[in-house]
């Protein structure tokens, strides 16, 4: 394992330099990511208002508040760049350098990413979570913080993220045939916005289709955290849903492993 980390840490050490020299970058990327979960408090705020209820589907304002700022939290921890990546690596040729070394070429995408999640960490989470469990302190009288709860928050958010690095790496494998993703990549995000949640809780959803989207992958990428930390779900139901997150990581790695082995067949770089 210590020799597996030696080989893996410069990769590592690749994502964090790349965080830090891009950092103005990074914090208009944030920034906007901010300005749209506000947004998405007004445009709440405004449904409630209009609808003359405290409860929406299970939700009150105060709970929707919570929901809105864990969504923006949770996206970050677990947003994962591959498909670009791939894309931009086969488009100007450079990924004929990473596939020549010997080691895996999944794995350094991976730990690449983790180095540059290093920053996002540090600097967000924290303040974040204070500020969500002001706000629930606030609304209900009583600290609602629950250190199982949060603990099981951060375990959801590694399996979430572990879906989503490899459904995206499975995605980006698409550019070895059509060349290039972006539009491709755009449309698959939308998609995902809303399939994981982050757009509408799936309680406001038919019930057919609502039992529909918490079986498929991407509600584990956003719902399932969320739900969690919130303590929405308990007991059977955090079992269930996490059971559910470690499939869909089984199920994407394999098929990751798959499709690279027949993606490299159709590889022609057009830069480099």
């Amino acid at each position: 394992m210590r020799r597996k980390f030696k080989i893996y840490k410069p990769f590592i050490n690749a994502g964090l330099q790349e965080a830090t020299t891009y950092r103005v970058n990074w914090v208009f990327l944030t920034l906007g990511n901010v300005l749209a979960c506000f947004v998405s408090y007004f445009i709440w705020k405004a449904v409630f208002l209009s609808s003359g209820s405290d409860t929406m589907n299970g939700f009150t304002m105060p709970q929707m508040v919570v929901y809105i700022f864990l969504m923006f939290l949770t996206s970050l921890l677990i947003s994962s760049g591959g498909t670009y990546d791939i894309g931009e690596e086969i488009r100007d040729g450079s990924i004929a350098m990473r596939m020549i070394k010997p080691i895996s070429y999944n794995a350094t995408f991976l730990f690449q990413e983790l180095g540059n999640k290093i920053m996002t960490v540090c600097i967000l989470v924290l303040p974040i979570i204070i500020g969500v469990e002001i706000c629930r302190t606030i609304f209900t009288g009583a600290i609602q913080f629950n250190i199982i709860g949060f603990i099981l928050y951060i375990l959801s958010c590694i399996f979430a993220y572990l879906i989503n690095f490899f459904f995206n790496i499975c995605f980006g494998f698409i550019a070895f045939v059509i060349k290039y993703l972006w539009g491709a990549n755009m449309m698959k995000n939308c998609l995902i916005g809303f399939l994981s949640g982050s757009v509408i809780p799936f309680s406001f959803l038919p019930d057919i289709l609502e039992k529909i989207f918490l079986l498929l992958p991407f509600a584990s990428l956003n719902y399932t955290p969320v739900m969690i930390y919130m303590g929405i779900y308990s007991g059977f139901e955090i079992l269930f849903y996490m059971g559910l997150q470690v499939f869909w990581v089984v199920i994407f790695w394999g098929l990751s492993k798959m499709l690279w082995h027949i993606a490299t067949k159709h590889l022609c770089v057009q830069g480099g």
